[in-house]
Parts: structure tokens; C-alpha cells; sequence
């Protein structure tokens, strides 16, 4: 919903729904516990960047 206030600002609101079976699949619901990276980290020699 998008709309003028009476103090003539924009205002609006977005609202993005996402199936639990699609949080969990990507490790991301809130009743999983905390993940960590599977992958190793990279070489150092790569930079801090690649961290």
C-alpha cells in the first residue's frame, strides 16, 4: 500500500512471503538452529576480500 501523508511525504509499505519448506531448504528459518559455512575458508593468500 502507497500513498501521500497528510504531511504530503511518500509513504509505503512492501511485504514479501516466503514459504517455511523454502526458509529451511535454504537454512534460513528462524527455528533452525544457527548456521555455519560448510565450504572451507579460502587461502590467505587470496586477501582479505575473499573472507
Amino acid at each position: 500500500m502507497c500513498g501521500v501523508r497528510a504531511d504530503g511525504h511518500w509513504h509505503g509499505t512492501v511485504v514479501v512471503r516466503v514459504r517455511a519448506d523454502t526458509l529451511r531448504g535454504l537454512g534460513l528459518h528462524p527455528d533452525q538452529p544457527t548456521s555455519a559455512p560448510a565450504d572451507p575458508m579460502p587461502p590467505k593468500w587470496w586477501g582479505p576480500w575473499a573472507r
